[in-house]
């Protein structure tokens, strides 16, 4: 399980290295939604996270 402050803290290091930043867009209720560059990224709202859907936004956020 990742926790969701360390995952937002690896989004923000990569939009730094890619001179981008991560805005976030709007605030649902399970979900909040962030803009990297191009891409939308879905992170849940959850403490933990597991391991392997923190991984696929990491690799999502990487293609910006």
């Amino acid at each position: 399980m990742v926790k969701n402050g360390a995952l937002l803290r690896e989004l923000r290091k990569i939009a730094k290295d890619k001179g981008l930043t991560l805005d976030l867009i709007r605030h649902g209720a399970n979900h909040d939604v962030y803009l990297l560059g191009s891409v939308r990224l879905i992170v849940a709202r959850h403490s933990d996270i597991p391991e392997p859907t923190a991984n696929g936004i990491i690799k999502e956020a990487r293609k910006a």
